[in-house]
């Protein structure tokens, strides 16, 4: 490097007069919270600062989940139409399709514990609620067929309960759980109580998902109509007879395996059964 002296300033252009502040200066800023929070087309109850907090923790946590978050938003449009059709067909809330993002992200999600598809149904589980579950089939990955359940589901819980806070919490704890709260507690909102880490922070996060799909701008992400995934073009196929072996049925149809999997990820087998007098519908692939 060589030193000049140099007696003269520098000229030096000026491109703007915006005055930067503190907080527009910071790479981290503290999201808004609602005015209000409106949940399942009602007020949701904040009884105490402990439970703005909450809300607050789950608004940051997500916000700040920057890829998980944005491939969430990118899902919506391919996912939403379908779940929302069958929530409303059912006399659910339309909110609650958020439980299922808290679920699972839009995705057919494993849990550790063994929970399966978008809905995160449990083997018996989903068994109860009338979704095949075997070798070759496993409808917890039917998103058509694990929303119904779902929805039926939810149906008995807030016919409990009367409170689709309640029965959104009872979908992570179950309904014994959340039965023996109020119980014992003698309160019948959840803000009001006090329930296992995992739960108390589950509604929450249903709530901080629904405002920050709603109104991604206000949260820093910025996501282009074009950007959203779209559904995949398939066309419906009625089977009557078994199929031995997927693979070959699939090059007989002139049809891509890999596609086939994508729109039919129920069918976890090589071969699809089925039984005499009976048919199966399955989704192919529309080039």
């Amino acid at each position: 490097m060589v030193l000049v002296a140099c007696s003269e300033k520098p000229e030096v252009s000026v491109k703007s007069e915006k005055v930067i502040s503190h907080q527009d200066s910071l790479p981290f800023k503290v999201p808004s919270f609602p005015e209000k929070i409106m949940f399942c087309d009602s007020e949701f109850e904040i009884t105490d600062s402990e439970t703005e907090e909450r809300i607050h923790r789950e608004l940051i946590t997500n916000v700040y989940y920057h890829s998980a978050t944005i491939q969430i938003l990118l899902r919506t449009k391919r996912y939403f139409p379908l779940i929302d059709s069958i929530l409303k067909s059912n006399g659910i809330p339309a909110d609650m399709r958020y439980l299922c993002v808290a679920e699972s992200a839009l995705t057919n999600a494993r849990s550790p514990a063994g929970a399966l598809g978008f809905w995160q149904f449990m083997p018996e589980t989903g068994k109860d609620y009338d979704l095949t579950i075997n070798t070759e089939i496993d409808e917890r990955l039917h998103l058509e067929k694990s929303t119904i359940a779902a929805c039926s589901y939810l149906k008995k819980a807030h016919n409990e309960f009367g409170d689709w806070s309640l029965a959104a919490a009872s979908y992570n704890m179950g309904m014994g759980g959340v039965r023996e709260a109020i119980e014992r507690q003698g309160e019948d909102s959840y803000a009001a109580l006090y329930l296992n880490s995992e739960t108390s922070r589950y509604v929450m996060r249903i709530i901080a998902l629904k405002y920050i799909i709603e109104n991604p701008e206000d949260y820093g992400f910025q996501v282009l109509e074009e950007d959203f995934y779209q559904p995949i073009q398939s066309k419906t196929k009625l089977i009557f007879n078994s199929i031995p072996d997927l693979t070959k049925w699939t090059r007989q149809q002139k049809v891509n395996y890999k596609m086939f999997k994508v729109l039919n990820p129920w069918i976890i087998g090589t071969k699809l059964t089925i039984p005499k007098g009976q048919s199966q519908m399955i989704q192919l692939p529309i080039e």
